[in-house]
């Protein structure tokens, strides 16, 4: 399964676009997220979610798959143009790689001193 596709589909003359692409996550800890996002080809994407954190790229893969199977069966067709969004989904995951990143960031709290200069 490779780790990155773009599908559209036209409808009344416009063309809906998706792009989704796997990625590890920062800390090289084997967790790795997937990252779509949506739109009207030719625009500025209209949705960037990410999924996860799935444990291995093989997981990860396997979400992408039945997702593109599913939007297969909706209509859509592969594309064979390069991935327009592609800095997009990067800024998510560095998003995504930033909130991960400050939720487990330790911190400690010296209630004796809060208030004391």
């Amino acid at each position: 399964m490779p780790r990155s596709l773009c599908l559209t589909r036209q409808c009344l003359g416009l063309v809906t676009r998706i792009e989704c692409m796997i990625r590890p996550l920062a800390g090289d800890n084997g967790r790795w997220t997937l990252l779509c996002a949506a739109g009207m080809s030719g625009a500025q994407p209209s949705a960037i979610r990410a999924q996860g954190p799935f444990y291995g790229p093989h997981a990860a893969e396997g979400v992408l798959a039945a997702i593109a199977e599913s939007l297969l069966q909706q209509g859509y067709a592969e594309c064979s143009e390069p991935p327009i969004w592609h800095l997009h989904l990067q800024a998510e995951l560095r998003r995504v790689n930033g909130e991960r990143h400050s939720h487990f960031t330790p911190f400690q709290h010296h209630p004796e001193t809060d208030g004391q200069g």
